[in-house]
C-alpha cells in the first residue's frame, strides 16, 4: 500500500467503493485521514464498514461540513452528461474533487528514493484501444529482463494498493479517459498514448472533452519523453505539440500503417516486421509474426508502443525480442482460448466499440462472428471493410435486432450469449474461428 501524502488529520470523503475505492480509503487511513465513506449500493457499504470504514449518505444535506476533499471512484461522473449528486454538491461547496490517480501522484515519492542508486520511474499508458494490453506487454519486458516492476490502475489493481517502489522499479499504469480526466496531479516520467478513435462521448461531452482527457497525461507538468500512435490526426498533433522539432528524441513516434521517416526517433510495423530508426537510419528490427500472443496489426501497435518505451527505459533490442516472444497475451484481449473439430475459439471481449471490433474481425479470416449489446454513438458503419472476413454473425443483446439490421451478410438473432456461442459452434467448419468481439456495450446483459 501507498499511504497518501498530507491528509493526516483530515476527514477526507470517498465515493465508490468498488475495488480502487476501498484501497484509497486503506491508503487514506494509512496516511492518517479519516475516510467518510458512501456507495449506493448496500454490499459495498457492508464491506467497507468490515474493515472499520465510517459510513455516511454523502447526498444528504450538511455531508460536507468539516470535509477536506472528495475522491471520486472512475465510474462516477463528475461534469458530462451531469455530475452525480455527491459531486455536484462538493462543487457547490468548493470541496476538492480527486480521484486515486492524482493522490497515487502526489504520494509516490518518498525520502527513501535519497538512498537509492536509481529513482522509480513511472510509465503511464491510455488512448482508445490497445493500452490494457500496452500496459501489460511493457509490464511483461521488464519482468522478463529482470527489472523491478509493478502494473495497475485501469487493468484492475488499484494504484494505491501498489507497494512503495523498490531501488531502480518501474510502475506502469493503464489510465482511462474517467481517470485522466480527474486527476489533479499526473506526473509520468514516460506517457503513452495508443490511439484515439469515437468512446465514451457521452461521458465527456463530445470527441474534443474525450481528447482533452487523454491530453492531460501530456500536458500536466510533461513526462519526460512521449510515445505517440501517430496513425489518426489526434495523434499526429498530439506528437507535434509535446516535440520542440523534427529530430526531438523526446517524442517516439508510432505507426502500424507506414513507414515514419525523419530525423526522430520512430517505431513502426509493416507487414508483421518491426523496426525502430533514430536519426533516419535503423538500429533495430524485429519480426512480429509468429508470436502467438500478439494476433493482428492492432497489436503490433501496441508490440511497438512497448518496444518504444522498453527502449527510451535502457532495454536492448534483443531482449525485447525474447520478452516478446514469451508474453502470453491478455484474457478477453484476442485471447485464442484453444481449437475444437479445427475450429479456433477467440475472447475479444474487451473489443466495446467499432473501432476495436473492426481491429479483431481484421485479425482473422473465416469469422462466425458473436457481437452486440448497447450500441455506443456512430453507429456500425466503421465495420464495413471488414465484413468481408465475416462468414455470419451471431447478434446478442436487448438491441440485437437493430444492431443486425446495420450489418451486411448474413445474421442471426440470438439474443444472450449461451444460445450465440452455441448456434455458432453448431455451425462452424474447419478453419473457422468463432470470435467474440461485442462492438458494444454490454451493461444491458453483465455487471462489468
Amino acid at each position: 500500500m501507498i499511504p497518501v501524502k498530507q491528509v493526516d488529520g483530515q476527514r477526507i470523503a470517498v465515493l465508490g467503493l468498488g475495488r480502487s475505492g476501498l484501497a484509497t480509503a486503506r491508503a487514506l487511513r494509512a496516511g492518517g485521514a479519516t475516510p467518510v465513506c458512501w456507495d449506493d449500493n448496500p454490499a459495498p457499504r457492508a464491506a467497507a464498514e468490515a474493515e472499520g470504514f465510517a459510513c455516511a449518505d454523502l447526498s444528504r444535506a450538511g455531508a460536507f461540513e468539516g470535509i477536506a476533499a472528495l475522491i471520486v471512484s472512475p465510474g462516477i461522473p463528475h461534469l458530462y452528461p451531469a455530475p452525480n449528486p455527491v459531486v455536484a454538491a462538493a462543487l457547490e461547496e468548493g470541496v476538492p474533487v480527486d480521484n486515486d490517480i492524482g493522490l497515487f501522484f502526489r504520494s509516490f515519492a518518498t525520502r527513501d528514493w535519497d538512498n537509492f542508486d536509481t529513482l522509480p520511474r513511472v510509465v503511464a499508458v491510455t488512448g482508445s484501444n490497445g493500452k490494457s494490453t500496452t500496459a501489460a506487454l511493457i509490464h511483461h519486458l521488464l519482468c522478463s529482463a529482470g527489472r523491478p516492476a509493478q502494473l495497475a490502475g485501469n487493468i484492475g489493481r488499484g494504484v494505491l494498493d501498489l507497494e512503495p517502489a523498490v531501488d531502480g522499479e518501474v510502475v506502469v499504469l493503464e489510465l482511462s479517459s474517467y481517470q485522466t480526466d480527474l486527476a489533479r496531479a499526473l506526473t509520468p516520467d514516460i506517457a503513452v498514448f495508443t490511439n484515439l478513435s469515437p468512446d465514451h462521448l457521452d461521458r465527456h461531452g463530445g470527441i474534443g472533452g474525450y481528447f482533452a482527457a487523454k491530453r492531460r497525461l501530456f500536458a500536466e507538468g510533461g513526462p519526460d519523453r512521449a510515445v505517440i500512435g501517430v496513425d489518426e490526426d489526434a495523434g499526429r498533433y498530439l506528437a507535434n505539440q509535446m516535440a520542440e522539432g523534427p529530430g526531438d528524441d523526446r517524442v517516439i513516434r508510432v505507426s502500424v500503417s507506414r513507414k515514419l521517416t525523419g530525423t526522430g526517433w520512430q517505431v513502426f510495423a509493416r507487414k508483421g516486421f518491426l523496426s525502430e530508426y533514430r536519426k533516419a537510419r535503423q538500429v533495430g528490427s524485429i519480426d512480429l509474426r509468429p508470436i502467438a500472443g500478439l494476433p493482428g496489426a492492432h497489436n503490433h501497435q501496441n508490440a511497438c508502443a512497448a518496444y518504444a518505451v522498453a527502449r527510451a527505459l535502457g532495454l536492448a533490442p534483443r531482449v525485447i525480442e525474447q520478452g516478446l516472444a514469451s508474453y502470453p497475451g491478455l484474457p478477453h484481449r484476442s485471447q485464442v482460448l484453444g481449437q475444437i473439430g479445427g475450429v479456433t475459439y477467440v475472447n475479444d471481449s474487451k473489443a466495446t466499440n467499432v473501432d476495436s471490433a473492426a481491429k479483431a474481425l481484421s485479425a482473422f479470416a473465416r469469422i462466425r462472428w458473436i457481437c452486440g449489446g448497447l450500441e455506443k454513438e456512430g453507429g456500425l458503419a466503421g465495420l464495413a471493410p471488414q465484413m468481408g472476413n465475416v462468414v455470419k454473425a451471431y447478434v446478442i443483446g436487448r438491441e440485437a435486432a437493430q444492431f443486425a439490421l446495420q450489418l451486411s451478410g448474413e445474421t442471426e438473432i440470438c439474443t444472450d450469449m449461451a444460445t450465440a456461442v452455441a448456434r455458432a459452434a453448431a455451425e462452424a467448419e474447419p478453419g473457422d474461428t468463432v470470435l467474440l468481439a461485442p462492438a458494444a456495450a454490454s451493461f444491458d446483459q453483465y455487471d462489468n
